[in-house]
Parts: structure tokens; C-alpha cells; sequence
């Protein structure tokens, strides 16, 4: 399947969940915390500026690792990949 987000939406998928603590503790399924960073998939056309009838572009790009506010975005599934679709304003920053 194809997903392609529209107007100002973007598609990111969701880094793994850490299996172990730092110290080296496994953790079970319901102690994994969902994490709030991820890799830009997709990317829709902007927003668009009613003024100019031209749309602006992203300040995140594809490729961009970000990240992302809890409750941001809604989940989906493609390809059997867990990804979610959100709004560039659910980005909290960009990665280095």
C-alpha cells in the first residue's frame, strides 16, 4: 500500500521501543513506553497561503529524525509498519 499525507500533513515512523534499561534490565511489553521519535517518511504539499494561493514549504524534510509530543498524530499501519500521520505543528524538533 501507497499512503501519500495531503495539505500540511507528514508521515513518520516511529523508532523501535527499547527492549533493556541502561543498566541492562529487560523490559516486559507493558513497561515499554511508546517513543516520541521518529524518521520523516512522506510529505503532503504544504501549507497553503490563502493570500498567495501558492503553498509554503516544510521546515522538516524526508529523512529528517524528529521529534514528536505524546499524543500527537494518529497511528496507522502500512505494510504492516506501525506509522503515524500528524501535522508539522506535532513536531517538537529536528534531530542533529
Amino acid at each position: 500500500m501507497n499512503v501519500r499525507p495531503l495539505g500540511d500533513k507528514i508521515i513518520v515512523c516511529r523508532d523501535e521501543a527499547e527492549t533493556r534499561t541502561d543498566s541492562g534490565i529487560y523490559l516486559p511489553e507493558s513497561a515499554k513506553d511508546q517513543p516520541r521519535q521518529g524518521t520523516v517518511v512522506a510529505l503532503g504539499n504544504g501549507v497553503l497561503n490563502r493570500e498567495s494561493g501558492e503553498y509554503m514549504p516544510f521546515t522538516v524534510k524526508k529523512g529528517d529524525s524528529v521529534l514528536f509530543s505524546s499524543y500527537g498524530g494518529t497511528e496507522i499501519k502500512v505494510d504492516g509498519d506501525d506509522m503515524l500521520i500528524m501535522t508539522e505543528d506535532d513536531v517538537l524538533g529536528i534531530i542533529n
